[in-house]
């Protein structure tokens, strides 16, 4: 999927929540650098895919929101509350909300992140 189509696509899931996308595809990698697009967002959360560079790291936080990480390819070390698991291709974990948690890609690595705001109703 061009730039071109993936824009057409976002533009409809914004507008009607229904659109074919290739989770894979819709970003490229960048040399030493972790790269996202945000493909939804909404009052009670949204979907990013991330690329991220082997090596790279998103450092530890906290965010109020659940959260699923599935891992579309690569292999990533993800880290919540001190404990650490590995995740490769087309795993996922639940990430609970208040919950310290960090990621390093151990291979260059996409990734789809659901976050859900549990204080919308």
């Amino acid at each position: 999927m061009n730039n071109k189509d993936f824009e057409e696509t976002l533009k409809k899931t914004q507008r009607f929540s229904s659109a074919v996308m290739n989770a894979g595809r819709i970003l490229d990698y960048q040399s030493d650098a972790v790269v996202s697009k945000e493909v939804l967002r909404r009052d009670k959360g949204t979907i990013t895919v991330f690329a991220i560079w082997k090596d790279q790291e998103i450092s530890e936080h906290t965010t109020p929101y659940e959260a699923m990480v599935y891992v579309i390819e690569g292999e990533m070390e993800i880290t919540i509350s001190g404990k650490s698991q590995v995740l490769s291709d087309d795993e996922l974990i639940i990430m609970p909300p208040d919950e310290p948690h960090a990621l390093k890609a151990l291979q260059n690595s996409k990734f789809l992140l659901v976050m859900i705001n549990p204080l919308k109703s």
